[in-house]
């Protein structure tokens, strides 16, 4: 439902998908003035690279490779970063930026995996991602105060191991307080209002949503995490609907990853490159299904996900509900997966 939610700016935040490698690699070494002509995959470079750095937590020798390495990555023309993606069997779809991250990131986690000799910890990430993209009612021109009520709950399970979509849940919901769909939300959405009037209400809903996420072991079994397209999903429309069922929010969707904040930090892009089709285009691939239904959504939200975990980015939880307010996760926090989802209970 992206043209109903909000955009809101990105935070600030430094790069922290090394973090911790960079910690367990800091030796305290000085590689003041480092000169060196650029050595990459066993050819020369014509070209030269000047390393500075003062002795820090960067100061390892390998940093200097990856800074290398950067330099001739930057000075590659895009046939050639396609040549070098094709030669790693790396996928090659997306604008030159795109591609010169991934090769970056590529080279930048084979120098560093090599130096902890495989020892990263990579268990610690989370084994699946849900991402989860509502429908809610809504009418042209709505006022921010318009009680929109959520009519089609999806989840795309997606293995962050494999990079495949492992299952999907959808659940559509009869609104109780506009159950007459509005025409602008049939057109926009595709749900028609035979489909919602022969629905459950929420409450039942969430009861399925959290069965079917506890047969998937989520919590117990699995690590995992919620991820969204944007702030509103949860902190607006979950948020909303929570207040009309009088249930309490749901502990498991407390938390989750903001996808648009995660992929214009990990690419450098502005808010207004984050929108669903833009960030589909930018890594070269196109929308699948319907625009606005869903699980269709969710589908292509999580084929994002999986283009940026292929291209090194670690998807962090970077939002949270506190008191009934959107609140910003600090990057710097350990991986910790959501909580087992519990049934609904309601409001005292």
């Amino acid at each position: 439902m992206e043209e109903q939610k909000e955009n809101r700016p990105l935070d600030t935040e430094d790069s922290v998908v090394e973090e911790d490698l960079c910690k367990k690699l800091s030796r305290n070494l000085d590689l003041v003035g480092v000169k060196q002509r650029c050595r990459f995959d066993g050819q020369e470079d014509n070209g030269t690279s000047t390393v500075s750095s003062n002795t820090s937590d960067f100061s390892d020798p390998v940093y200097k490779e990856i800074a290398i390495a950067n330099g001739c990555v930057n000075r590659m023309t895009k046939d050639e970063l396609k040549a070098k993606l094709v030669e790693h069997k790396l996928d090659t779809r997306g604008v030159k930026d795109v591609l010169r991250k991934r090769l970056k990131n590529y080279y930048k986690k084979q120098k560093l995996t090599h130096a902890l000799h495989k020892d990263s910890n990579t268990d610690c990430y989370y084994d699946y991602i849900c991402v989860i993209d509502f429908e809610a009612t809504c009418e042209a021109g709505n006022s921010l105060d318009y009680p929109h009520e959520i009519i089609e709950f999806p989840i795309v399970l997606l293995n962050t191991h494999t990079l495949e979509i492992e299952d999907v849940f959808q659940c559509y919901v009869r609104p109780e307080i506009n159950p007459q769909l509005s025409e602008f939300c049939v057109n926009l959405t595709g749900i028609t209002q035979d489909t919602v009037d022969k629905s459950d209400t929420f409450p039942n809903v969430l009861r399925s949503v959290v069965e079917w996420m506890r047969e998937k072991e989520l919590g117990s079994k699995y690590k995992y995490a919620i991820l969204t397209d944007g702030s509103w999903d949860m902190s607006k429309f979950l948020n909303m609907q929570c207040r009309i069922s009088r249930l309490k929010y749901p502990r498991f969707a407390k938390k989750w990853i903001n996808i648009r904040k995660s992929y214009g930090n990990f690419y450098k892009v502005p808010r207004t490159q984050t929108k669903l089709t833009t960030m589909l285009e930018k890594l070269g691939m196109t929308y699948n299904g319907r625009l606005h239904s869903g699980l269709d959504d969710s589908k292509n939200i999580a084929r994002i996900a999986a283009h940026m975990l292929q291209d090194g980015c670690e998807l962090r939880v970077n939002e949270r509900m506190h008191a009934g307010q959107l609140m910003t996760v600090s990057s710097s926090l350990p991986f910790e997966g959501a909580p087992v989802p519990q049934n609904p209970h309601l409001k005292n």
